[in-house]
C-alpha cells in the first residue's frame, strides 16, 4: 500500500462511540434449495441479492446499534453460478462509516453440498443507512480499522463513495 498509515486508525463522522470491525462482523450459510433456482438449476442473481440485503442489514444494525435501511447496492459482480443444492455462505464487513451510513462489503462463496472446494460467486458493497424509531437517520459509531486488510477496504469505499458523489452532480447537471 503506497499510503503509510499507523494502524489502529479511527475513520467516521459519526458519534464518539467507536467499534471495531471484527464486532459487527457476520456470517450466513444456507442451503440452495429447488424454489430458489431458475429452470437450468441455477440459482437466481435476485436470491442471492435479497441474501446479501438481509446479512448487510444485520452487519449495519450491529454497528449502529439499531435498525438501519438498504440506500444503495454497488459494484455487484456475479462470478459463476450457484447451483441447486450447493451451500451458500455470506460473509459481511463494515468497510466504512459516514455520519449515518454504513458501507458494508459482503462475500458470496458456494460449494457441493458434499464437499469440495469453495469458490467465489459474487461480491457487492452495500450501504446502510441507520434510522430511529420514526425512520430518521441517525448517527453511526466511528469505526476503528485495526488491520492493514481493513485499511484497504476503508480506502477502496471511500474511493466508490467519491465516484457516486461525481455520478450524482454530473447526473443533477444534465438535468438542470
Amino acid at each position: 500500500m503506497s499510503e503509510s498509515v499507523e494502524l489502529p486508525v479511527v475513520v467516521g463522522r459519526g458519534v464518539d462511540e467507536i467499534r471495531s470491525v471484527s464486532a459487527s462482523q457476520v456470517t450466513m450459510t444456507q442451503l440452495m434449495s429447488p424454489q430458489d433456482t431458475n429452470l437450468f438449476g441455477n440459482v437466481f442473481g435476485g436470491v442471492i441479492l435479497a441474501a446479501v440485503d438481509r446479512i448487510a442489514y444485520v452487519c449495519a444494525s450491529r454497528h449502529a446499534g439499531g435498525p438501519s435501511v438498504t440506500a444503495s447496492f454497488d459494484q455487484v459482480d456475479f462470478r459463476s453460478p450457484i447451483q441447486i443444492g450447493e451451500i451458500v455462505t455470506l460473509n459481511a464487513s463494515v468497510n466504512t462509516v459516514g455520519r449515518t451510513s454504513v458501507e458494508v462489503g459482503v462475500r458470496v462463496t458456494a460449494e457441493d453440498v458434499q464437499g469440495g472446494d469453495r469458490r467465489h460467486t459474487n461480491s457487492c458493497y452495500v450501504t446502510m443507512v441507520a434510522i430511529d424509531g420514526e425512520g430518521h437517520p441517525v448517527e453511526v459509531p466511528r469505526l476503528m480499522l485495526e488491520t492493514e486488510d481493513e485499511l484497504r477496504r476503508h480506502l477502496d469505499a471511500e474511493e466508490r463513495r467519491k465516484a457516486r458523489l461525481l455520478l450524482a452532480r454530473s447526473r443533477a447537471a444534465r438535468q438542470a
